[in-house]
């Protein structure tokens, strides 16, 4: 029988996510430290981005031909430690890009590999994903509201031996994780191509990259957000903390959920969440009430709409396709959307103003809502082959 290596997959998603959970949030308030300027924090911060258009998909790549995924896992952890290590030494401009770039290149490896990884050891029982990846919401968590806790306390630049401690337990646990080979699939021969020619997919891929897009301004300047409205950084961790909480029972809840639901109905609760989200994070900030309500959202925006759509990348794209389905995924909505949402949000920061930059990423969700209501059609069979035909719709 396979033995699941919970504890050590856990571990690799609880220290991942803890990393986020230091860097997105009080990153960007050491750069503010630096004297940056809202478009240089927003064009640092999206190289995390930028390096997903691509990284995943070469990545990905390489693991469905060679084979080798934690091979690339645990290198991604060692470059990714290395080029980290360069900010202890940098405070100008050109010279942060570079090292951000090289931490982002390699940071984007891991996780699109570590999610076909963990449901390869799963095999049948998918169902336990969701009590697994909880550990890395557990892990920001921590994360955020240790981190949170320390800069209340000491200056901006500990962020930066947070941060070096984490990526340290991703390198160790990356250097204890099994391999498991691929899970057999009758659809195995499919390429990617041909999965991309049915309209529902493309529809789910376009609807990603908005959710992202509309995510950008609230990873970048959330926190500055609150902090200039006289939020305390142990406040802002735990405001943080809360929507990570909310995400925690939506994992928890999920398989249940999606007994019950379809994915269909899941996506659009998600997608109209996120607009409401937006919306209220833009103009009720004066409002702590409002600010819990807007992080419980956190539940929907991230948790359901994330488990959702994972699980139908894993589902469309069968056998070998996996790997670059996971990281054209990765690209595309976490990459591409991403990046477009940290770069509006940076040029419009000081010009808009947060309520309008807001907006803005309410009007990405819209355009996503709209994406799966219109293409993402609930009788459309999961394991269908493309065909040509003239009529087709494209989105």
């Amino acid at each position: 029988m396979h033995a699941l290596p919970y504890w050590r997959l856990s571990g690799y998603y609880f220290f991942y996510f803890a990393f986020i959970g230091a860097f997105s949030p009080y990153f960007g308030l050491y750069l503010q430290s630096l004297n940056f300027s809202a478009w240089d924090i927003g064009l640092l911060m999206s190289q995390m981005q930028l390096m997903r258009l691509f990284g995943p998909n070469l990545w990905g790549w390489l693991a469905d031909r060679f084979g080798q995924r934690v091979a690339i896992i645990r290198l991604a952890g060692a470059i990714s430690l290395a080029g980290f290590s360069a900010f202890f030494w940098l405070d100008k401009l050109p010279a942060m890009l570079l090292a951000m770039a090289v931490l982002a290149f390699f940071w984007s490896a891991a996780l699109p590999l570590v999610e076909t990884l963990t449901f390869d050891h799963l095999r049948e029982e998918r169902g336990r994903y969701s009590r697994i990846r909880l550990w890395g919401s557990i892990g920001f968590i921590i994360a955020v509201m240790g981190t949170g806790a320390v800069l209340d306390l000491m200056p901006p630049v500990s962020i930066l031996w947070v941060c070096w401690t984490i990526l340290i337990g991703i390198l160790a646990v990356a250097l204890v994780l099994p391999e498991s080979p691929p899970s057999a699939h009758s659809h195995n021969t499919q390429s990617v191509a041909e999965i991309l020619c049915r309209p529902k997919v493309r529809a789910l891929m376009l609807a990603c990259f908005a959710m992202s897009a509309a995510h950008g301004a609230f990873y970048v300047f959330y926190s500055i957000h609150l902090a200039g409205h006289g939020y305390s950084k142990t406040e802002v961790g735990a405001l943080w903390s809360l929507g990570v909480v909310a995400e925690i029972f939506v994992f928890m809840w999920m398989a249940r959920l999606s007994r019950r639901f379809s994915l269909r109905s899941i996506l659009l609760a998600s997608f109209a969440a996120a607009v409401l989200r937006f919306l209220l994070m833009g103009w009720g900030v004066e409002s702590v009430a409002l600010m819990v309500f807007v992080q419980v959202l956190h539940g929907l925006t991230f948790g359901a709409y994330h488990a959702a759509s994972i699980a139908a990348v894993n589902l469309w794209f069968p056998g070998r396709a996996q790997g670059r389905g996971q990281a054209l995924y990765s690209s595309l909505s976490f990459g591409a959307g991403g990046l477009l949402g940290a770069l509006i949000s940076g040029a419009t920061w000081d010009d808009w103003g947060a309520g309008w930059t807001f907006t803005l990423a309410a009007f990405f969700a819209l355009i996503g809502f709209w994406l799966v209501w219109r293409w993402v059609l609930e009788d459309a069979p999961v394991d269908a082959v493309c065909e040509a035909k003239t009529g087709d719709p494209v989105p």
